[in-house]
Order: structure tokens, then sequence, then C-alpha cells
């Protein structure tokens, strides 16, 4: 039997809270010290996932409305939570109230990185899927000088990108809010922002229902155009304990990631669904059409960019310096179920121990 138990928490909070490292009931991370090996033992009773309702988090939210984690998991129960951005999902998972996150790559190393090894990178998800939009008058990336620009969260992927964004082109005085999704729509339709860094499906909400026009698209600043924007991270110590509900749980990302593909009209409305229990909403076709055609679905989690995601935390004064990301991957569990399945694997170039 699965149940859902989703919860919305405060952001801002939260990371503050991330970014200061003061992650209350978090001993590994606290001590400074690499998690201790653990031995297997065996399957899970529960295994508690975290993921967003966003069209770019599609691969957790079919996975979970359709059963796929379900087969997969069999007698182990799956608990399901939600969260607005990266940042207070670390903080549940370094919190031992979470096993495994679909998450944005920029919390994603910052949680690898606070823990001192405790988060396993195990998976992709999502590529593509962000876009900076602005009010119409805006024209080029200097006239975003003296404005408003909102991200999800601070810290969170996004708001890496657009503070490593400003930097790099020296724009001076851009102000940048950190608001729930669903309140930056809100502000924008009012007037009291001038843009947002955002994931799908708010990037295409404000373009076709605000009036907002694209002055970026991430993927343009990216080799081939990929980019992950939504990765799967586990707890070291529930990895080993439990390798193999976590081999379930990336059966049943590649199952509902292979559905999609084949199906993309139910897959949208599976999505569109879900967004609709989660975040009481749903959208327009031709606002879900746009989300969809912005992103892929995927295991590969691109992970020759994670040195030059790592460094752009500093470029936009997230983090003091770069960290060293070896041993922050372990495709292990991935790559047997793609070999068992007769797909290539994943590399992980300076990601592994």
């Amino acid at each position: 039997m699965r149940t859902h138990h989703r919860t919305r928490l405060l952001a801002a909070a939260f990371a503050a809270l991330t970014l200061a490292g003061g992650i209350a009931g978090c001993s590994r991370a606290d001590s400074g010290a690499a998690p201790a090996e653990q031995k297997s033992q065996g399957a899970a009773a529960e295994v508690r996932v975290g993921y967003f309702p966003n069209v770019t988090h599609a691969p957790a939210l079919i996975g979970t409305k359709n059963g796929f984690f379900a087969k997969e998991l069999g007698s182990t129960k799956l608990t399901t939570q939600t969260f607005n951005a990266g940042p207070e999902e670390v903080n549940a998972l370094l919190g031992n109230s979470l096993d495994i996150a679909f998450i944005g790559s920029g919390p994603a190393i910052n949680a690898f990185t606070k823990s001192k090894g405790a988060i396993q990178l195990v998976s992709g998800a999502v590529t593509g899927g962000a876009q900076l939009v602005v009010k119409p008058e805006i024209a080029t990336p200097e006239q975003l000088t003296g404005k408003n620009i909102a991200t999800p969260s601070l810290a969170n992927t996004q708001d890496v990108a657009l503070k490593k964004f400003v930097a790099e082109k020296k724009i001076p005085d851009v102000k940048v809010t950190n608001l729930d999704n669903p309140k930056t729509f809100d502000a924008f339709k009012k007037g009291e922002l001038d843009g947002g860094w955002l994931p799908e499906p708010w990037s295409s909400r404000l373009v076709l229902d605000a009036g907002a026009k694209v002055l970026l698209d991430e993927k343009t600043l990216w080799p081939e155009g990929k980019f992950p924007t939504t990765v799967v991270i586990v707890r070291s110590e529930f990895l080993q304990q439990h390798p193999e509900t976590v081999t379930a749980i990336l059966k049943g990302e590649l199952a509902a990631i292979e559905w999609a593909k084949t199906n993309p009209a139910e897959a949208k409305k599976v999505v569109n669904g879900e967004l609709k229990a989660l975040a009481g909403s749903t959208l327009s076709e031709a606002v879900l059409d746009r989300a969809f055609s912005g992103i892929e679905l995927g295991i590969d989690p691109v992970a020759s960019t994670f040195s030059q995601l790592a460094q752009d935390s500093v470029t936009a004064g997230v983090v003091k310096s770069a960290v060293d990301l070896k041993g922050f991957a372990d495709f292990g569990p991935l790559n047997a179920v793609l070999e068992e399945q007769g797909k290539p694997g994943v590399n992980a170039p300076g990601l592994t121990k």
C-alpha cells in the first residue's frame, strides 16, 4: 500500500538554515566527518521520497501517480512529500525525515558539501526547462539594472543561475527576490516584479498567462543545450542499508520516463492532474505543451556539467570556494538497472570515489 504525505514548508526559513549550515538534528553534517559505512539490511519497510509539484519533476509525479514506484517497491511502503524548492528539501534530507529526493542540481551539490558526503547523486531525471522571463520592455540583459527579478528560493538552482549570470555580465543593482513560484506569478501580474528565472511550468505561465517574454533560455548557456534541472539524490546511509529499495525507485523512475516518452499526451494529463492535486490548479493546454517542449526526461544526470555547476555557486556568491565533488555520485545501482535492461551505462567523470 502506498501513502502520500505531502507537506509544504517555508522555503525562506529552511533555505537560511541550510546556507548557515545549521541543520537541526543532523549530527553527520555537524560533525564534519563522512558517514560510516553501513551494511545492507535488505528492503526498507518504508521509503520517503520528495519532489516538487513542477513539470520539471514529471518522472516523480508520473512514477507516483501511475504506480511505477509502488510496483517495483513491492511490500515497501512509499511515503511522498512535496516542496517548493531545493533548500528546504535538503533540510528534510539532512534532518533524516526524507530518504530520496528529486531535486535541482545546485541544492544537490550543496547538500553533498554541507553533509560531508552524507548525500549521493544516483540518477538524473530532467534536463532543460528554465528561463529568464521579463516584462516586454526589457530587451537586453543590461536593462536588468535596477530591476526586481524573482527566483524560487535562496540558493536554489535558478537562484544560482541568475546570480551567476548577473555577476558575469556585471549588471549592477539587480534585486533578487525569493518567492514561491505561485507568488511570483501573482506578483508579476500585479507589476510588483520585473521578471523571474523560473523552472517549468512557471516560465511558461508568465509568458502565456501574464504577458512576459523570454530574455534568456538557460539551455543557450550550456554545451548542446543540456543542463541537469532535476536529479535524484539519496542519503548515503539509506543507500548502504537498503540498496535494493533505491534500485526499486530507480527502476520505477526509468519505467515512468519510458512510459511518458511513449505516451506523451497521457503523460501531460497525469502531470496536470498531479499539479491540481498538489498545488490546487491545472495548466492550460498551451502552457502544458510549451512547458513540456522545453524539457527532456531522462536518467542521464549530465555529470560533465557538475564541476561548472559547483563553480557557478562561487560566482553567484552562494559559497566561498568550489568544492571537490569526488565521491558525490554513486551510479552503481543505476548502471546495474541499465545493464539488466540492455541499455548503456552512465559515466561520472570526477564524481565517483
